[in-house]
């Protein structure tokens, strides 16, 4: 879903990429299924697979907010990991998302429509439940959601990187005992493509449950 819809490569100086958690592109991911499993039917999240190998990797500066760092398979799964420092030292907050759904905004009006479900205090879509938003409290009333650039490459060696402006929200709904499921639903802007809504399903990860 992501890597499929980036646009045109901008030219830039050879980056240096990050290794955060021994991971980084052309390495794999071995997740700990008793992340998901022990949640049985209660969570939407499930894969068949529990190694992930990572073909694209992709930064976000948040400026004094920190660093999202982010790690993709060929079947869209992203591994993400949020940090205080660009070379990922101070990892924390893992989470292990998958997508659900991906559709492209026939008209202005649809944008204007789901921009307006991004705002709101819950959000649900067709098959799930209703997720609260993650982000500001219910008080907060509706809000705007976030916006920044990602820059991705699926060359650690390559001098260019894919860019998509995202803006985004972060709901969740918890699961039995202390999980919770987490539910990032997207507007992607490729430079040099379409705009897309998407929505993904996420499981926190604890530092013990994945390795690379």
């Amino acid at each position: 879903m992501f890597r499929r819809l980036f646009g045109q490569k901008d030219e830039g100086a050879a980056p240096s990429l990050p290794v955060v958690r021994n991971l980084t592109l052309g390495r794999s991911l071995r997740v700990d299924p008793l992340a998901w499993r022990r949640f049985g039917g209660a969570t939407r999240f499930a894969l068949d697979t529990d190694v992930l190998e990572i073909t694209a990797q992709g930064l976000i500066d948040l400026g004094a907010d920190g660093f999202v760092h982010r790690f993709y398979t060929d079947d869209d799964l992203m591994f993400q990991v949020v940090s205080s420092d660009r070379e990922g030292t101070k990892a924390q907050d893992h989470t292990l998302f998958m997508p659900w759904t991906s559709a492209w905004p026939p008209n202005p009006a649809a944008r204007r429509v789901w921009l307006d479900r991004l705002k709101a205090t819950s959000f649900t879509a067709e098959g799930l439940d209703i997720y609260e938003r993650f982000w500001f409290t219910p008080e907060d009333g509706p809000q705007d959601p976030v916006s920044f650039w990602e820059d991705v490459y699926d060359d650690r060696e390559s001098r260019t990187s894919r860019r998509i402006y995202q803006t985004c929200m972060l709901f969740a709904r918890p699961l039995p005992g202390d999980g919770r499921e987490l539910l990032l639903a997207l507007e992607m802007e490729p430079q040099g493509s379409d705009i897309t809504h998407e929505v993904m399903i996420g499981i926190p990860l604890d530092i013990a449950e994945f390795e690379a």
